[in-house]
């Protein structure tokens, strides 16, 4: 009986090149699979078109002193007599824009007491860049008795209230407030009433 070398080197030539187009569907269906898998790439932050928007900042520590919006109110044009602390005789003060109360509270994060006047209220700023000052003489009646601006701040106690009235323009927007802070000794615990850091809240500003 003779045997065909030939037929028999043909059928293994196919049965091989089987297996290498098999190898191949294979390894493509995987590669397939697996890109489809992946996690699409995050959108380039290089992109000039594309703005970050600042965070809102409603606390901050500096010099050992930390400082947290509490709240603010728009009055109007008019803050009534009858809400002040004299309301039996007390006029009212009225303005051409609007008066808004803030209030801050302050807290010792340091090892020892504060001296008098360390923290305090700035100005309140539009996002326009303009500024108001507090009216800290005219508005006292509307201020609570035991307004705390500049008190002695005890190491860790119960954060302690500020507040002050500002006139500010109707069309103002954006608002936040300054909180200055007396600078702190690196070497020593005490601080310098010369010397200011400045801190922005922003504002969330009520109706009442």
């Amino acid at each position: 009986m003779k045997i065909n070398f030939k037929d028999q080197t043909g059928s293994v030539a196919k049965i091989m090149l089987a297996l290498v187009i098999v190898c191949l569907v294979a390894v493509g269906i995987a590669y397939i699979v697996i890109k489809s898998a992946e996690k699409p790439p995050k959108p380039s932050i290089d992109n000039p078109d594309i703005v970050e928007v600042p965070k809102a900042v409603y606390e901050a520590t500096i010099n050992d002193i930390k400082i947290t919006f509490q709240e603010a109110n728009n009055y109007g044009s008019i803050l009534k007599g009858s809400l002040s602390n004299n309301p039996s005789y007390q006029k009212d003060l009225t303005t051409t824009e609007k008066f808004i109360m803030v209030t801050i509270g302050g807290q010792n994060k340091g090892k020892s007491d504060t001296a008098q006047n360390v923290w305090d209220l700035g100005n309140i700023i539009d996002s326009e860049g303009r500024n108001f000052k507090p009216n800290n003489y005219n508005t006292n009646p509307w201020l609570a008795k035991d307004n705390g601006c500049g008190d002695i701040l005890k190491p860790e106690f119960t954060p302690t209230s500020c507040s002050k009235v500002f006139e500010v323009s109707k069309v103002s927007t954006g608002l936040k407030v300054e909180v200055l802070v007396s600078k702190k000794s690196e070497t020593e615990d005490k601080y310098d009433s010369s010397k200011k850091d400045t801190i922005l809240l922003d504002l969330i500003v009520n109706n009442k």
